[in-house]
């Protein structure tokens, strides 16, 4: 009697133990399946282009979307199979360009009926030809940052954002908030009695649709003699002005110079009084022109 009772209680303990770790075993976790296998789609060379979406529910794996051959499809089911937890993959993709097969090369094609004219062959597409904006053409920037005869360097990088969009034959070449990146050629502090104040500045590099390409711009220059004389010229074909835009009498600050000039295409102003220095405060509108053309690829239709 105490054998059989030994007998059932070792049974007992044993089916405890299987209905414990059948308890702790957990669920599968379909958000988690799903992303691994996204991951793994995504890292693995053969599958990492394509463009398929993972989802599974109760541990079953589907793929949607399109792969560009067979070959992705099948790497992709693999690598859905192989997961841990996943029970059965439903492949839904569909493969770009599947449609009727086309005729084998060795199939000769139909002959064309007794007597027909041979179709035309049809003309090629003209290649789309590139914009050119012209050298002469003004590009109006405003400045991010300051830029002063005091504080400025030759060599100096600054930073502007194009103003005014740019437009050739009715499209945009240069379209408004592209980056500019400018630098400083002169700059020259004034002395207090007889120094010359000088700052002279052009365009080097402009950003579209995420390209680089390279800007020649004449230079904007400025001067201020000692004792408050002062002079301003564009380079490269501009003129001498003296209408110069912000504080010139009265200490004020550096005049910015933009495109309400004019015809002068762009000024550099300083102050007129004391010992003011040339200065152009940030977020001031300067029109520079274009000494060479700027030639951009054509835009995508």
């Amino acid at each position: 009697m105490g054998a059989f009772s030994r007998e059932v209680r070792a049974t007992l303990l044993i089916s405890l133990l299987v209905v414990g770790v059948a308890g702790c075993s957990k669920p599968v976790n379909d958000e988690m399946l799903a992303k691994d296998v996204q991951e793994k789609l995504a890292a693995d060379p053969v599958t990492r282009d394509a463009a398929v979406n993972v989802t599974a529910k109760d541990g079953q794996v589907t793929l949607r979307g399109t792969v560009k051959d067979a070959a992705t499809q099948q790497r992709m089911e693999q690598i859905a199979h192989q997961e841990p937890g996943a029970k059965g993959v439903e492949d839904q993709t569909a493969v770009l360009g599947g449609g009727p097969v086309a005729q084998a090369d060795n199939m000769p094609a139909p002959a064309p009926p007794p007597g027909s004219a041979p179709a035309p062959a049809e003309a090629p597409k003209p290649e789309p030809e590139p914009i050119v904006v012209p050298a002469g053409t003004d590009l109006t920037v405003t400045i991010d940052s300051a830029l002063s005869s005091k504080t400025s360097h030759a060599g100096q990088t600054f930073l502007a954002t194009v103003a005014q969009p740019v437009t050739i034959n009715g499209t945009t070449a240069i379209p408004k908030g592209s980056s500019v990146t400018g630098t400083v050629l002169t700059a020259k502090e004034k002395g207090k009695i007889k120094g010359e104040g000088q700052l002279s500045i052009t365009l080097k590099n402009i950003t579209i649709h995420g390209h680089n390409y390279p800007l020649h711009t004449a230079s904007l220059d400025s001067t201020v003699k000692g004792k408050g004389k002062r002079t301003a010229v564009t380079t490269g074909g501009g003129a001498a002005a003296g209408a110069l835009i912000g504080g010139i009498a009265g200490g004020g600050k550096g005049a910015g110079i933009g495109a309400a000039v004019g015809a002068v295409g762009g000024l550099i102003g300083g102050a007129a009084t004391g010992n003011k220095q040339i200065e152009i405060a940030a977020e001031t509108a300067l029109t520079f022109t274009l000494s060479n053309p700027l030639t951009l690829p054509p835009q995508a239709e």
